[in-house]
Order: structure tokens, then sequence, then C-alpha cells
């Protein structure tokens, strides 16, 4: 299937850690879509996630031995993306003229609803890889129920008790997250 709902394998990435240089460029590339999918989901222009998600990949590229678990790309990739996007959103008042009160207002209604975003994007990160991969294609891409079961090789009843799982624990977190803020 050509739309890769998973994150580069970890053999790619210890290989990737040890300094192989064939294994780092496919580990950049493998991680590319997702990157920018978390880019355009948390920066506030498309330009700025563009290069929020470029600055990403040169950073992954570059720091790759500093991650240290294999299996924590996503969520490290995530940090990064989540931190460029919020350096980008902080230039913004001083490239721009000054708006008008009201559309003050709605730039800070549109911070708060892409750091909400971010925590939903977080959330879904920390989850399992199976109930993880299952929620993306369901909820994130909008895959219909067959479609998911078959690219995942599961039964549809074996990808709806993952799905419901991965909702309830996103549920759960968000939940958590939201009675500390």
């Amino acid at each position: 299937m050509a739309d890769r709902t998973d994150w580069p394998g970890e053999a790619l990435v210890v290989a990737a850690q040890a300094g192989d240089l064939d294994s780092l460029t496919a580990l950049v590339a493998g991680a590319h879509p997702n990157v920018r999918r978390f880019a355009h989901s948390l920066c506030a222009s498309r330009e700025d996630a563009e290069d929020a998600a470029q600055e990403a990949l040169i950073i992954l590229y570059r720091r790759i031995g500093m991650l240290r678990a294999s299996g924590a790309l996503a969520s490290w990739m995530f940090r990064i993306v989540r931190n460029e996007c919020l350096r980008r959103a902080r230039l913004v008042p001083r490239e721009r003229a000054p708006l008008p009160d009201t559309a003050v207002m709605s730039a800070e209604d549109e911070v708060l609803r892409r750091l909400e975003a971010g925590r939903v994007a977080e959330a879904i990160a920390a989850l399992p890889a199976d109930q993880r991969r299952v929620l993306i294609m369901r909820d994130v891409q909008g895959h219909s129920g067959r479609t998911a079961a078959e690219a995942l090789g599961l039964s549809t009843a074996a990808m709806k008790s993952r799905l419901h799982r991965a909702r309830a624990a996103l549920q759960h977190t968000l939940g958590d997250t939201r009675a500390h803020h």
C-alpha cells in the first residue's frame, strides 16, 4: 500500500543511529510524509508548515544519534515540529502589520485551536502502534472500516476493537490533559 500510516521500522532507525548513510537517507524519506502531516496540523500557514517540516528533517538527519529509544521516533519528531511551529508563530507579529482587535482575537483563537490540535497529535503519537495505525486510517485519513481492516490485515471485528480501544485511550488522555489546563 502506497499510503503508509506507520513510521520507519526500528531496525532502520538503529542502523541510521549507527551511522549507515543509506539507512539514514531511507529513514528521512520514510519519515517525511508523517512529519509534513504533523507540520500542516500544527503550523499557522502552509509556508510555515513546509519550512518546519524541512527543518525537522534536517534535525533528524543531523541528530539521529540523540534519539534515546529507537521506538520513540514519532514522538521525538512531533516535538521538533511543534517547537519549530511555535518558534515561527512567535516571529509573526514582527513580520506583519498590526491587526485590528477583532483580528487579534481571531489569531489568538487560531493559536489555541492549534495548541489543542498539538495535544491531540501528541496523544495519538503515544498510542500503541497497532491502535495508532487503525485510528489514523479511520479518523485522520477517513478510510472506510473495510479498507482499514484489509490494509492492516485484520478482520473487521479486530479492527473495530482496536479502534474502540484507541478512541477510549485518546479520550482518557485528552480528558486528563484538559483537567490540568
